[in-house]
């Protein structure tokens, strides 16, 4: 008999297969650059993003880290950490940082091969000895801005002479430098392209001439309110590749000096700016032009009366596209003249013209076709004529700017939403537009900046139609509009995702229902409520946790905000760059919970009634980066001396004023005619 079979053979033995393969990190098989690309996209999504994602693991870190290219400290002495985070930095910005001391300089891994540009152009403190260690450490240098630096003298520019690689150098405001060391910067740094020398009052024509002779590639040369003249500004005009030219506020500049020239000027130059010359006629301008055959632009704001003779000079220039005539008087028959002589130009600035006709403009208009911006700012004597001959031509618009034009009707108005369909920039500020106007001028649907400040005839109404038809709008103005309220703000919120910047000061009708409604604009950066009385800290709590971008605010003369929104502020707004308290409800408790914002560099505190000598002081020693700072006048005598100077010597400008305590907001319609009663005066 056969065995019988057991119960519970034993199970056959398997072979076991190789276990699956471990999965490489999914970050480490993409290549750099598309990683990159990625994180191009969160930064522009939202800046705060690229912090979360360093923070998910190590690879993250790493790649953060090889992305990241400009960093910007909050404080000097963070610079060592953080370039040796970011070894591929190649932009160091320190404008956060009020003082930047030698030391902090010195402190630069020597040989960060990676930096290219360092930018000390709101800092003090540092000198010579600095600016050597920046040498050492950064031999690669191309940029540098030290703009500002009223204390930098010619010891500085000797040890910027030792950076042979920089491309680009400003030195605007450094007041204490002299041909001596602009000589030396001549000499060492011969690759400069691009020199900023504005407010440098110690340079004379000998320093110019040397920099003329030593450094022959530069393209763009700034040298407005030096003490330049005939006889340095011939050797300047002949760098054989100046393309952008500078003399803003040059008083040595005459007919003379322009005139001199004959047909000696470069060709390469496409930009010159000569407003506020005031030794200038309209004889030197059109000898000069005659020279400049491949000019694009040319400013003459401020500089001399324009005449026929003038204008038609520039028909030698086939090539021009900008005319700035800003703040200059019209003599019969010149605007005319633009029409017919200035047919290329694209963009005309004539704000502050006296002399401005509707017969003038309307026929200068219609012959400049491809007009694509406008500027008739407080051209008073305009009237719908001019702007019907305006919509009509130059229907390739994308910037107008007619502020204060206030002979033109609402009906003409309507005229511009419905032919200029193309603007993405509209200023009416103060004028007769009303809410059929606003509804024509929701029509240009890439609109992204409408300043409407001061027109008492808009409503929720025309605002509606804003916020419906205009998604592309990040810039509003609504300054003393007394006709609006939320239901307007509402809608610009809710129909504007991409709003940076919303004015509505003096809008005495909102509450903290517009700024629950604005919280929901994550790139919201500038916010202007002063005197709006209704809005309290429960609205500024919303922004301060919705908009996380905030870098400027405006609370001025809103009562009911008081410290619980300065603890809203110091914990959500990171951002937060300057901020004017006066009138508010804020205390010393506020006050000190705001100054623990590391980045905030202004603050105007003038009426602050809750505000002690001593918590005034305490705020003041805790927030190291401030730079300037209005108090009253009052406090001046209530503060040591000693208190003062050390804060100063962090780099901070005290702005003391003395205005009487004045509560009461005028309504929008009188403060308007009492401000064109002043103007009529």
């Amino acid at each position: 008999m056969a065995a019988a079979a057991p119960a519970h053979p034993h199970p056959k033995r398997r072979r076991l297969s190789p276990g699956p393969t471990p999965l490489q990190p999914p970050l480490d098989s993409l290549a750099d650059e598309l990683l990159f690309l990625v994180l191009d996209r969160v930064a522009a999504a939202d800046p705060r993003a690229l912090k979360s994602f360093a923070l998910a693991s190590r690879a993250c870190h790493a790649a953060e880290s090889r992305h990241r290219r400009i960093l910007r400290p909050l404080r000097a002495d963070l610079v060592p950490a953080a370039l040796a985070r970011y070894p591929s930095a190649s932009r160091l910005d320190l404008s956060l940082c009020a003082r930047v001391p030698n030391a902090a300089l010195a402190a630069v891994p020597s040989g960060s091969s990676s930096l290219r540009a360092v930018d000390l152009s709101r800092s003090s403190g540092f000198g010579a000895g600095g600016l050597a260690a920046l040498a050492t450490a950064c031999p690669d240098l191309a940029d540098l801005d030290l703009s500002n630096g009223v204390h930098l003298g010619d010891a500085a520019a000797a040890e910027v002479a030792r950076m042979r690689r920089l491309h680009r150098l400003s030195l605007s405001r450094c007041k204490a430098l002299t041909d001596m060391g602009l000589g030396c910067v001549a000499v060492g740094c011969t690759h400069l392209r691009d020199l900023s020398l504005k407010w440098c009052l110690g340079v004379t024509d000998l320093g110019l001439q040397l920099l003329a002779l030593k450094c022959k590639n530069l393209t763009s040369l700034d040298l407005s309110y030096t003490m330049i003249t005939k006889q340095s500004f011939l050797a300047i005009m002949k760098l054989p590749k100046l393309q952008v030219l500078t003399l803003l506020g040059c008083i040595g500049i005459d007919d003379d000096a322009l005139c001199s020239l004959e047909k000696e000027c470069s060709k390469s130059l496409q930009v010159l700016d000569m407003s506020h010359c005031q030794n200038v006629t309209d004889v030197g301008v059109s000898s000069i032009v005659k020279s400049m055959p491949n000019l694009l632009e040319l400013d003459l704001s401020y500089c001399c009366p324009v005449t026929p003779f003038m204008v038609r000079s520039l028909q030698k220039i086939s090539k021009l596209r900008t005319l700035k005539l800003e703040g200059c008087k019209f003599m019969a028959d010149a605007l005319k003249a633009v029409g017919s002589s200035c047919v290329s130009i694209r963009e005309l600035s004539l704000s502050k013209c006296s002399g401005v006709t509707d017969t003038e403009l309307s026929f200068a208009v219609l012959k400049l076709k491809d007009l694509q911006k406008l500027d008739i700012t407080c051209c008073r004597n305009i009237t719908d004529v001019s702007v019907a001959a305006i919509t009509g031509s130059c229907t390739s618009l994308i910037s107008l700017r007619m502020e204060s034009c206030n002979h033109v009707s609402s009906g003409a108005l309507q005229l511009i939403g419905k032919h200029c369909s193309r603007l993405e920039e509209l200023d009416l500020t103060d004028s007769d537009l009303d809410d059929e106007g606003l509804k024509a001028v929701a029509g240009c649907s890439n609109l992204s900046s409408l300043k409407i400040g001061i027109c008492l005839r808009i409503s929720d109404e025309g605002l509606a139609h804003i916020g419906k038809s205009c998604p592309k709008l990040r810039d509003i103005d609504l300054y003393r509009c007394g006709g609006i309220s939320d239901d307007g703000v509402v809608q610009i919120a809710q129909g504007c995702p991409v709003l940076e910047s919303i004015n509505l000061s003096y809008c005495t009708e909102i509450t903290d229902r517009s700024l629950m409604s604005l919280s929901k604009c994550a790139k919201l950066n500038t916010l202007e409520i002063r005197g709006c009385p209704r809005v309290s800290s429960a609205g500024l709590s919303e922004i301060a946790m919705g908009c996380r971008l905030l870098s400027k605010l405006d609370i001025k003369k809103c009562f009911e905000i008081n410290d619980v929104g300065m603890l809203y502020l110091s914990q959500f707004s990171h951002c937060l760059r300057q901020i004017n308290l006066s009138y508010c409800s804020v205390t010393d408790i506020g006050l000190l919970s705001l100054s623990s914002i590391c980045g905030l560099q202004n603050m105007t505190i003038v009426h602050l009634a809750g505000i002690t000598p001593n918590g005034l002081i305490a705020a003041l020693m805790v927030c190291g980066g401030l730079t300037k700072v209005k108090l009253h006048e009052a406090f001046k005598s209530m503060m040591h001396p000693r208190m003062l100077k050390n804060v100063e010597a962090r780099g901070c400008v005290f702005q003391w004023i003395d205005k009487p305590f004045k509560v009461e907001v005028e309504p929008c319609d009188v403060w308007k005619q009492q401000s064109q009663d002043v103007l009529v005066r």
